[in-house]
């Protein structure tokens, strides 16, 4: 395979791990670690890949990736997320579901609740829950953002003010080592920081490849958290921390690797 063909792939190995590495890259294209670590310097000096030791990640940029790329990335692993942090949504509970991709799939596994009131920021979980006739639903006024349908900005935060939710579903676009939640745009993170104080429980859900990507701006940290659903086992210190924290993390392992089991550690 040419290096014109071995990038693209190169990319969406990168996007969907978060990370590769010289000698996995290697082995997968049956080619020398001088050519992958070429095509990986070349990729690096195009901005699209940042350079790390063994391998390359992510870049740590200012932008988010398109929405419709990130809906098409991790989707087993975020179905398995979303069912395992729909698992524990009670039934007639009031419950707010932030934008995201992951969160627009919390939406499709609640389909079968009964009696809940889902008040969102997001106009595609407003969508996927109407056809449910038993849902009270409620969009929160703001900004449209016609990037992903998604309602940011004060005005959104104003209109969380006037809820206590019984649970918020959030996500995140980056977790760092020290466990903060990490966002690209401000007027979305003031909508965060406000459920933050406006939620009995708070749940995030973010899959692996959050791990290992960047962000600028700071939503909170998962000691303000409650659950945290993710599809791969945190590492230390990290993991650690969330247990002297008391946030819960549920790590539901995707079907192909352990048939959806999930599993929770303290």
């Amino acid at each position: 395979m040419s290096t014109s063909f071995r990038k693209p792939d190169i990319l969406e190995i990168a996007r969907a791990e978060g990370k590769v590495t010289v000698e996995g890259l290697a082995e997968r294209f049956d080619v020398t670690v001088q050519t992958i670590r070429r095509d990986l310097t070349e990729l690096a000096n195009a901005g699209k890949l940042e350079r790390v030791h063994g391998g390359a990640i992510l870049p740590s940029g200012v932008t988010n990736i398109l929405y419709e790329e990130r809906r098409r990335l991790n989707e087993t692993a975020k179905s398995t997320i979303a069912r395992a942090c729909a698992a524990e949504i009670p039934d007639d509970a009031s419950v707010f579901l932030d934008i995201g991709t992951t969160t627009e799939a919390v939406a499709r596994e609640l389909m079968d609740h009964r009696n809940l009131l889902v008040v969102t920021n997001n106009m595609n979980v407003a969508a996927i829950l109407q056809a449910n006739p038993d849902f009270e639903i409620v969009v929160a006024g703001g900004m449209l953002r016609r990037a992903d349908n998604g309602l940011v900005g004060n005005l959104t935060a104003r209109t969380i003010e006037n809820f206590k939710f019984d649970v918020a579903v959030l996500g995140c676009s980056a977790l760092d080592v020290d466990g903060d939640l990490l966002d690209f745009d401000t007027q979305e993170v003031v909508v965060g920081q406000t459920l933050l104080t406006r939620s009995r429980e708070v749940f995030v859900v973010a899959d692996h490849s959050k791990f290992t990507r960047g962000a600028p701006v700071r939503i909170g940290s998962l000691r303000d958290v409650h659950r945290f659903f993710t599809d791969r086992p945190v590492a230390d210190p990290l993991a650690t921390r969330c247990a002297g924290w008391g946030t819960a993390v549920h790590v539901a392992t995707p079907p192909e690797e352990e048939k959806g089991a999930t599993a929770q550690l303290p």
